[in-house]
């Protein structure tokens, strides 16, 4: 269903200045979703509720009746669940079949990230977390509602030394450091090589420059790059504290990409906030970032989530410790770190593997209300740590309450009994709202 902007996006997208007297004062739109059961995104049972929507925000949320003015668009939710949007916190808007790694200025390229983004709030997934690509423009075109798709928490250029995961320049190539020319992908501003205290420093301030809410670290080797083994550690100390101090400086914080206990540790001594991946913690590192009130922002990984070669399949296996995502997040649990859900899916087309489909999986280890929990006010209170850098801090996120911006799902049956409903989200996803605009309303089909 086509989706009913607001009168703030459009002029927003529009690029006009606000328009002045009657027009100015013409009512903000409201919704009435009434009849649902509301699970509002803390963890608390589902309630019977109606819910008022006033233009972008939440209005009203109430067990009886709430006035709403004659032209209010009324929704009858049919006793089914109400919850807050989902959320994404590994995400890579750019990553998608067709689009060079991290991105590209290519026309085309930036139509099939868009169409992608649409299809994502299709899904449910109203906010992400962005972990490195030059996704401004197309946060910036979301934001206008030029075009729809999630709210984005961009971290702009990954920062990788040369040798990291992050740098995709031959081994017979110069870097930059020593003469040689940047690639590409540096030049657009998709990843930044960067070596010792003052290029990381620049490095990282030039994301700030450009918008990022949070920046990215590469810390250890990864998959998808060819010149940096799994167990590698990179960055020293010396450069990685001067990340975060900057970051800092800033109002905000660093996450990093890191597999190995040894690197996550290295992480943790710098003052990194959000360990990307961690699946090879111990005991005693798990125990470290409890102490150090870090995050892990774990992947559910199964093998056909993302296609790989048969090198990279090997990188996977090792990066997974052999024994896969679980025995982390165990570690993770048992010591109450907090932990954010993400995917890290890339190469995506419409067909391929999905969130909704990785989310189900925490189900193994945490009560299901505990991973929609995760999935919505978890994740957000993990994005809230940018501060003043947070692109929406006028109003909560992943939350249903007064106040609180109007991104929504209604949902067929109960996800708090079977996660697996939201896989089939065609079908199951019978209302979707993100800011107050309605891009999706199936109710009563």
């Amino acid at each position: 269903m086509a989706a009913r902007p607001t009168r703030r996006a459009v002029l927003a997208g529009l690029g006009t200045v606000p328009l002045m007297g009657a027009a100015a004062s013409q009512a903000a739109p409201t919704i009435l979703i009434r009849n649902i059961l509301l699970f509002d995104g803390t963890g608390s049972p589902r309630q019977p509720r109606n819910v008022r929507i006033v233009g972008d925000r939440i209005d009203a949320v109430s067990g009886g009746d709430i006035p709403v003015p004659p032209d209010a668009t009324v929704i009858d939710g049919l006793g089914q669940t109400l919850m807050p949007g989902l959320t994404d916190a590994h995400w890579h808007m750019s990553a998608v079949k067709g689009v060079p790694w991290m991105g590209s200025d290519d026309g085309l390229a930036v139509a099939l990230v868009l169409k992608d983004a649409e299809f994502q709030l299709m899904r449910g997934f109203t906010t992400v977390r962005d972990t490195a690509g030059s996704v401004f423009g197309i946060k910036a075109a979301i934001d206008r509602g030029v075009m729809p798709g999630p709210r984005c928490y961009p971290s702009g250029a990954a920062i990788s030394q040369t040798s990291g995961h992050g740098d995709v320049t031959p081994p017979d190539q110069l870097p930059t450091a020593l003469g040689g020319e940047p690639s590409r992908l540096e030049l657009l501003g998709m990843i930044a090589v960067a070596n010792g205290v003052p290029e990381v420093l620049a490095a990282t301030r030039q994301q700030l420059k450009r918008g990022a809410s949070q920046i990215k670290i590469m810390a250890s080797g990864g998959v998808t790059t060819d010149n940096d083994p799994i167990d590698v550690l990179q960055f020293t100390l010396e450069e990685m504290r001067a990340i975060v101090a900057a970051a800092t400086d800033w109002g905000t914080y660093a996450c990093a990409h890191a597999y190995s206990a040894g690197a996550v540790r290295r992480c943790l001594e710098a003052g990194v906030l959000s360990i990307e991946h961690g699946h090879g913690i111990d005991d005693a590192t798990a125990a470290l970032m409890a102490e150090k009130g870090a995050w892990l922002s774990t992947q559910p990984f199964e093998p056909g989530d993302n296609i790989l070669t048969p090198e990279q399949e090997v990188k996977a296996r090792e990066s997974l410790g052999g024994a896969g995502w679980k025995p982390s997040v165990q570690l993770a649990r048992k010591h109450g770190v907090k932990i954010a859900f993400g995917t890290d899916l890339f190469a995506r087309t419409r067909t391929s593997r999905t969130e909704n489909a990785m989310l189900p999986r925490l189900g193994t280890i945490f009560p299901n209300a505990e991973v929609l929990r995760m999935a919505t006010s978890g994740n957000c209170s993990l994005f809230a740590q940018s501060g003043k850098r947070d692109p929406y801090r006028a109003a909560p996120l992943g939350v249903v309450k007064p106040g609180a911006w109007a991104d929504l799902l209604l949902v067929r049956g109960n996800p708090l009994d079977d996660l697996h409903l939201l896989e089939d989200y065609d079908r199951n996803l019978l209302l979707i709202v993100k800011d107050g605009v309605i891009h999706k309303n199936i109710v009563g089909t």
